[in-house]
């Protein structure tokens, strides 16, 4: 009872830090002393790490300069019948020899930020803010360092293209990043001048997103592509006021990703499909609630939304749970790759928890890793800090 009663007015203020803005999370008292050992932890790395971005290495591979974030599909190897050839396509199976450089120097960026974000509402202590500016003003402001807005060479495919769209979601990791920014903006050691420089940053990314083939090939992407599509531009245009992106993420949210991904049942189909479909039904729902968690409003609620034949986020949620707290019952074969590595404290749980009142969702949240360490987890978990997002 007394969880149930702790997770009702945190409701209320969630609502509240929807529409006021620049207002600190006030997150659940549960979730605080879930977290706070493993925040912290991850804080006292954070302070001990140098800027890192996509100037300190680079690949011949790309067909971009210094600044331009540049990936390689994860999927396509070397044909052994052409070894010289185009690659050749393996689902599930990642390259190890691929070009990774810039998604790990962006996923540690996101660990910082998010890392130091989360202490600085726990704590309120300046000194975190202070680090995680030096990392921000590497990455958007510092000519000699910042990356590029735009991701024109990334999911490249060694004698197929030299970048795609599919590469967009390599930047959900700029969402606490974001997100972080909004947290520690209103305190006394925030660098107001990189504060709007950040800002037109994500407003001139959002441009490129909204406008270029590659960002609207992504938007139309039938599966959690284009759940994450949605999920990046909503966390972005809320940093920069975009009301009207915001507005248009909603109504995406209600007339097209959940009638055209979500089942009856609450599965997803597509995702379902993949070689790895335990790992992508985890990854696509913590997308959808990331979702209803940017954009539900007091008069705009996304958790509450149904379709006419009743899909909704608490179905999606409802629907995968039980896998979650015994995944032995999962009914599909193992995933080809990274089995063992799933479950892990999933942001669906806790936000779907706090929601609707679900004491059960958050025990088991409670129970799971709150400090992966694997890469391929890490790369498909971008919301690693919730107490930044309650």
């Amino acid at each position: 009872m007394q969880t149930r009663l702790l997770l009702f007015p945190v409701l209320i203020c969630h609502w509240l830090a929807g529409v006021v803005y620049g207002q600190l999370p006030n997150p659940p008292k549960t979730v605080v002393s879930t977290l706070k050992s493993a925040v912290l932890a991850e804080a006292r790395w954070a302070m001990q790490q140098e800027p890192v971005t996509v100037t300190a290495q680079t690949s011949p591979r790309s067909a971009g300069g210094k600044h331009d974030f540049f990936s390689e599909g994860d999927y396509w190897w070397p044909d052994s019948a052409n070894p010289q050839g185009p690659y050749v396509q393996r689902d599930g199976m990642t390259n190890p020899d691929n070009f990774v450089a810039h998604r790990q120097a962006m996923i540690r960026f996101s660990r910082v930020v998010g890392a130091l974000a989360s202490a600085y509402v726990i704590t309120r202590d300046e000194t975190y803010v202070r680090q995680a500016f030096r990392h921000l003003n590497a990455w958007f402001v510092d000519p000699a360092t910042r990356m590029n807005p735009s991701l024109l060479y990334t999911q490249a495919i060694k004698g197929r293209a030299t970048g795609r769209g599919i590469g967009i979601i390599d930047t959900i990791h700029l969402m606490e990043v974001a997100q972080g920014l909004r947290v520690m903006e209103t305190a006394k050691s925030s660098d107001k001048r990189s504060v709007a420089t950040v800002r037109q940053w994500f407003a001139d990314y959002l441009t490129w997103l909204t406008t270029h083939p590659y960002g609207k090939d992504e938007m139309n992407a039938k599966n959690n592509h284009g759940t994450c599509w949605v999920m990046q531009v909503a966390a972005f245009a809320k940093l920069t006021n975009n009301d009207s992106l915001l507005a248009f993420c909603r109504n995406r949210y209600k007339t097209v990703l959940l009638p055209d991904q979500m089942a009856v049942d609450g599965s997803f189909p597509l995702e379902l499909r993949r070689t790895k479909p335990y790992g992508y039904s985890l990854f696509n729902l913590d997308a959808m609630t990331t979702i209803c968690q940017i954009l539900s409003t007091k008069t705009d609620n996304l958790w509450t939304y149904q379709t006419a034949d009743g899909r909704g986020i608490r179905k999606g949620i409802s629907y995968l749970v039980p896998f979650v707290q015994n995944k032995a019952s999962w009914p599909l074969k193992p995933d080809v790759m990274y089995w063992n590595e799933w479950p892990v404290a999933h942001p669906f749980l806790v936000f779907g928890a706090v929601a609707f009142d679900q004491p059960a969702w958050l025990a088991t949240w409670q129970k799971l890793e709150h400090r992966p360490q694997v890469e391929e987890v890490l790369r498909n978990l971008p919301i690693r800090n919730p107490v930044i997002w309650l």
